[in-house]
C-alpha cells in the first residue's frame, strides 16, 4: 500500500540524510482565502521539515500566516496547492476518516488567547476530559479521574479546580488548562501559537519551562509560533522566518543568530530590546525595506546555501548570501553607537533610523487601508444582480452609474454594473461589425 493511500500513520516518519526522524513535512503550500478579486494569498510556497523530539519555531510580524500554516497542519485551513506529510504519510486534502482521526488524537494545539479557546460553560474537569471522551482513551471512570488528576498536577494546578470554571482563574492558570488539555491525549506534535503573548513577562518563563518538562518528559515534538525572537532562541531548534506569506530563512537556531543573512531577519534581531538601558539609547534599529529586491528579472527561491542554513532570494542575492556565509564571520545584526560620538553625528543616525522606522509604519497602515479597502464599504454595497442586468439594458447610463458607485467606494456595486454594461457594449459592437459586413457584401 503506498503512503498516500495509507488509512494509519506508521510507528515512525521517513529519516533524513542524516539519519534523523522527520515526523512533519510542510511541502511547497500555498494557502488562499476568498475568491476572484477578493481572493488573498496568506501563504505561498512554504516548505519546512520538522523533526521528532525537537521544536520548530516560526517567528514573524502579525499577519506574515504563521497562525495560518498552524491551522493548516490540524486541517482547519485547507491548502490551495502542496502537500502536508505527518510521519511520511499525506494529511491535507481529502483524507479517511481513520486517517482523520489520528491526526485529531496525535497533532494537538495550543492557543494565542486562553480565554477564548476555552468553554466558559463547562468545569475543567469536563475540558481536559473531552478529549479522553471522544476517543475512549480510559478504561473505567476511576482511570479517567486518575489521568485528569495526574496531568492537572503536572502543569501546576490542584486537583480541588477541576470542578471550576474558567472564568475563576487568572490568564496564566487558563494557559496551564489549555496546555493540560493537549497533553492528556498524549500527542506527538503541539502547535503552540503564541501561547505566552498573552501572559505576564513572570508567568512567560513559566509555562516555557513547562513545555519544556513536557519535551523531556515524552518526547514531544512542537511546532512554536512567535513574533519575539528573544523568546525562541531559548527554546528552538531550528527557527523559520516568515514575511508576508514567504519564508524568507530557515536555520538551527545559534545559526540563524550568528549569520542573520536576509535584511527581514536582520530587522527582527535589532529589534530585541536589549538590558542595558544606555546600550539600548545607543542602538540603531534596522528597518527592512523590501524595495531593496529586484525580483523582475530573478524570480526568488528558498536555497539550501548549506550548514543546514535555507534564504529566500534571487540567484544574484543567494550567491551574495552563500560568500557571506562562507566568510565565517558573524553578521553583525545589532548596531550601537559609541557613547563619544559628536552629539550631532549620534542625533542624526539615529533621526535616520526612526525616520524609516516611521515610514515603514506608514507604509504598513497605508497596506492595511487598502486591504480593507472593500471590507470597509458602504453598507448597501452588496453588488446586487439586478444592478448587472440594469446596466446591461442601459450601458451608457450604466457605466456612468458605475463610475459614480466607484467615487464613493461602492466597490462591488462598480464592478457588477461595469460587468453588465461592458456585456452589453460588446454584444452592441458585435452587431454592428456583422450589420456593417452584411452591408458591404450587400454593396459589392
Amino acid at each position: 500500500m503506498s503512503m498516500e493511500n495509507k488509512s494509519h500513520f506508521p510507528e515512525h516518519g521517513p529519516l533524513d540524510e542524516n539519519g534523523k526522524e522527520i515526523l512533519l513535512q510542510v511541502k511547497n503550500v500555498d494557502i488562499t482565502f476568498g475568491k476572484g478579486d477578493n481572493a488573498v494569498k496568506a501563504v505561498k510556497n512554504a516548505s519546512f521539515n520538522i523533526y521528532k523530539g525537537e521544536t520548530f519555531s516560526l517567528v514573524g510580524e502579525s499577519g506574515s500566516g504563521k497562525t495560518t500554516i498552524g491551522r493548516a497542519v490540524i486541517r482547519v485551513n485547507p491548502c490551495a496547492a502542496g502537500e502536508i506529510l505527518y510521519k511520511g504519510v499525506r494529511i491535507s486534502g481529502k483524507i479517511p476518516r481513520s486517517l482523520d482521526r489520528e491526526v485529531i488524537r496525535n497533532v494537538q494545539m495550543v492557543f494565542q488567547d486562553p480565554a477564548a479557546s476555552l468553554n466558559e460553560r463547562a468545569t475543567v474537569d469536563y475540558i481536559i476530559s473531552e478529549g479522553l471522551y471522544n476517543f475512549h482513551l480510559f478504561e473505567n471512570e476511576a482511570d479517567r479521574v486518575k489521568k485528569v488528576e495526574n496531568m492537572i498536577n503536572e502543569v501546576g494546578l490542584l486537583p480541588e479546580h477541576l470542578t471550576r470554571y474558567p472564568h475563576e482563574f487568572s490568564g496564566g492558570q487558563r494557559q496551564r488548562i489549555g496546555l493540560a488539555r493537549a497533553m492528556v491525549m498524549e500527542p506527538e506534535l503541539v502547535i503552540a501559537d503564541e501561547p505566552i503573548s498573552a501572559l505576564d513577562v513572570s508567568i512567560r518563563a513559566q509555562v516555557l519551562n513547562l513545555l519544556k518538562k513536557f519535551q523531556r518528559d515524552r518526547g514531544i515534538t512542537y511546532l512554536f509560533i512567535a513574533h519575539d525572537l528573544s523568546i525562541v532562541r531559548f527554546i528552538s531548534d531550528h527557527i523559520g522566518v516568515i514575511y508576508k506569506g514567504n519564508i524568507v530563512e530557515i536555520a538551527p537556531t545559534e545559526e540563524l543568530f550568528d549569520y542573520p543573512l536576509h535584511p527581514y531577519t536582520h530587522s527582527l534581531i535589532s529589534a530585541i530590546p536589549i538590558p542595558d538601558p544606555q546600550l539600548e539609547k545607543n542602538k540603531v534599529l534596522y528597518t527592512y525595506d523590501p524595495s531593496i529586491h529586484d525580483y523582475s528579472k530573478e524570480q526568488p527561491e528558498l536555497v539550501c546555501i548549506g550548514h543546514d542554513h535555507y534564504v529566500y532570494g534571487s540567484k544574484s542575492e543567494i550567491e551574495e548570501y552563500r560568500r557571506i556565509r562562507e566568510k565565517g564571520e558573524r553578521v553583525q545584526s545589532i548596531t550601537i553607537l559609541d557613547p563619544d560620538m559628536p552629539a550631532e553625528e549620534r542625533e542624526r543616525i539615529l533621526a535616520e533610523a526612526a525616520a524609516a522606522v516611521d515610514k515603514k509604519a506608514r507604509e504598513t497602515e497605508q497596506r492595511a487601508e487598502g486591504n480593507n479597502y472593500i471590507a470597509d464599504a458602504p453598507l448597501h454595497d452588496t453588488g446586487n444582480i439586478w444592478l448587472g442586468v440594469l446596466a446591461f439594458l442601459l450601458p451608457i447610463p450604466g457605466l456612468i452609474a458605475a463610475l459614480i458607485f466607484k467615487h464613493f467606494r461602492y466597490i462591488r456595486n462598480y464592478k457588477i454594473m461595469r460587468q453588465g454594461a461592458l456585456i452589453m457594449l460588446a454584444i452592441l459592437a458585435v452587431i454592428i461589425i456583422i450589420f456593417l459586413l452584411a452591408l458591404f457584401l450587400a454593396t459589392l
